[in-house]
């Protein structure tokens, strides 16, 4: 066969532009050698970019919230607050595991949107179920990514609990104010009643001296009333009066409670140290296999784009050469 013969020729008179792909394959046979240049140039290329290329490695945690012992200050710290009413723990973990939802969200945002982007995620684990919750990390390394992603979630876990910390020493400002201010009502109130009583008392006793009513004239008091008084006669009334005020006021049960509800809350000293946002279902793991670059896929590619391009040359190369303008 010429030389001429490696033009791309047609058969068929029924249909002239038809290729003769056996043809196309016999050329490129032929031009083997260019064709793995081509190929050499590109596997070159791609071990280059694989050894320089930046790598990037994901580790991976599952978190749901926290056991009713990691929020165990914050659930007594609630308890007291409200008076001694056994605090909601399901509702206090839901509502914690929440907070951190969030702020990781919002961390991750920050961290895309920074000058050097770093991928932080976190999203629900099972489809459908909002707990536990998958947080990945994507490092420069293995051993960078998991080191990472810990940071971040201890992080997240710090400042929710400085969060919880400050929510509690503002509840506790807050009550200990409401329960003075009501204390002070209270007491307020008796000084009042133990004044009236003491001038009910006064009064009773000059109608009894005016009287002259000395010794009590009814033979049960029970059937004393405000208006009756004096008819204890001026003894008995002085003596009254003289012990009415030296004693103590008399508060309602209510008010006692109060006082030791105080007396509780000054006591409290939240630990935030004591207090997390999580607990680990699965922590950071150490990744196997990088993200990128995956040096068998791109070997492949790489091999791949050399038989493009070698190809595509040496056709091509052979199309012009033979190319003959038509009269």
């Amino acid at each position: 066969m010429t030389h001429n013969d490696d033009n791309l020729r047609f058969k068929g008179s029924n249909n002239p532009e038809q290729i003769d792909f056996i043809d196309l394959l016999l050329q490129l046979w032929r031009e083997k050698v260019t064709v793995a240049i081509f190929v050499a140039i590109a596997v070159i290329a791609a071990l280059i970019y694989v050894f320089v290329a930046p790598q990037k490695w994901t580790s991976t945690a599952v978190l749901t919230m926290p056991d009713a012992g990691q929020i165990t200050g914050y659930t007594n710290a609630a308890s007291v607050l409200s008076g001694g009413a056994p605090a909601d723990v399901d509702e206090i973990q839901h509502r914690v595991i929440n907070r951190f939802n969030a702020a990781f969200s919002a961390l991750s945002e920050t961290l895309e949107n920074q000058q050097e982007p770093e991928k932080l995620t976190i999203d629900t684990a099972i489809k459908g179920q909002p707990l536990p919750l998958k947080v990945t990390y994507q490092g420069e390394s293995a051993e960078n990514a998991q080191k990472t992603l810990a940071q971040y979630i201890q992080q997240i876990d710090e400042q929710i609990a400085d969060e919880l910390n400050l929510d509690l020493s503002v509840n506790i400002k807050s009550r200990t104010t409401e329960l003075g201010a009501l204390l002070a009502t209270q007491e307020k109130v008796a000084q009042e009643q133990k004044d009236l009583r003491l001038k009910q008392i006064s009064v009773a006793l000059k109608v009894a001296q005016e009287a002259q009513i000395k010794t009590p004239q009814v033979q049960q008091t029970q059937e004393v009333t405000q208006d009756t008084l004096f008819l204890l006669g001026g003894e008995a009334l002085e003596s009254m009066v003289k012990n009415e005020s030296s004693r103590p006021l008399v508060f309602p049960d209510g008010y006692y409670q109060m006082r030791k509800t105080l007396l509780d809350i000054a006591r409290l000293k939240p630990d935030p140290t004591n207090m997390h946002s999580y607990r680990y279902v699965m922590k950071p793991t150490l990744p196997v296999w990088r993200d990128s670059p995956k040096r068998g896929l791109t070997m492949v590619l790489a091999v791949l784009l050399g038989l493009v391009l070698g190809s595509g040359y040496v056709l091509t190369r052979n199309a012009l050469r033979n190319y003959q303008p038509k009269a």
